[in-house]
């Protein structure tokens, strides 16, 4: 059985809720799910890392410090992260960093010491997933409203939240096009008191 070595998430979307452009670290707020989703990673000794897009640096929105500042808070509340990579270009910069492209994955990957093939990212929209494909990495799509309907529709795997995708990773990489939560029914889904 192949081993995950590393997992790689996207920021905003997937393991914060997504500010716009933000810059300002006390409006950082975790998705549901993320802390005990990182915390199994880490108690596989799976690294973990986070691989990022911010155009606002590029479009002149939030400075490299103010990407630094929310960087950290990300990393009080759900780190020690193993790495990050940000992008700080725009989509018009031809950059090989920016996702869909490759780029932050293969250097992630490397200043793990890890095959891109053992790594799995998770992101929120289509251009996450296509740049671990790119990369030669696994990628799982965590839909939010903003993810277009034809991104759900091409991913290779789609979970319904963050917590779900790490655990269909926990013991190699993902199989199967829609991930499935593994707890029972009535933990997994509110019944809203309906079949008590």
């Amino acid at each position: 059985m192949t081993r995950v070595n590393a997992v790689l998430f996207d920021r905003d979307g997937t393991l914060v809720h997504d500010v716009p452009y933000n810059g300002d670290p006390d409006r950082v707020r975790p998705v549901e799910g993320a802390r005990e989703a990182l915390g199994l990673l880490r108690s596989r000794g799976i690294r973990t890392g986070v691989v990022t897009n911010q155009s606002g640096i590029a479009r002149g929105l939030i400075t490299n410090a103010d990407v630094r500042r929310v960087n950290h808070r990300v990393d009080e509340l759900l780190g020690p992260f193993d790495v990050w990579g940000v992008c700080p270009h725009g989509p018009d910069d031809g950059c090989h960093c920016r996702k869909p492209e490759p780029g932050l994955i293969l250097w992630a990957a490397g200043r793990l010491c890890t095959a891109p093939s053992d790594c799995v990212v998770i992101g929120d929209i289509g251009g996450d997933v296509e740049a671990a494909r790119r990369a030669g990495a696994h990628g799982i799509l965590v839909p939010t409203p903003q993810t277009r309907p034809e991104e759900t529709a091409a991913a290779d795997h789609v979970a319904p939240d963050v917590l779900t995708a790490v655990r269909a990773v926990l013991n190699g990489p993902p199989t199967g096009r829609v991930l499935a939560d593994e707890r029972p029914i009535e933990a997994a889904y509110d019944m809203g008191g309906w079949g008590r």
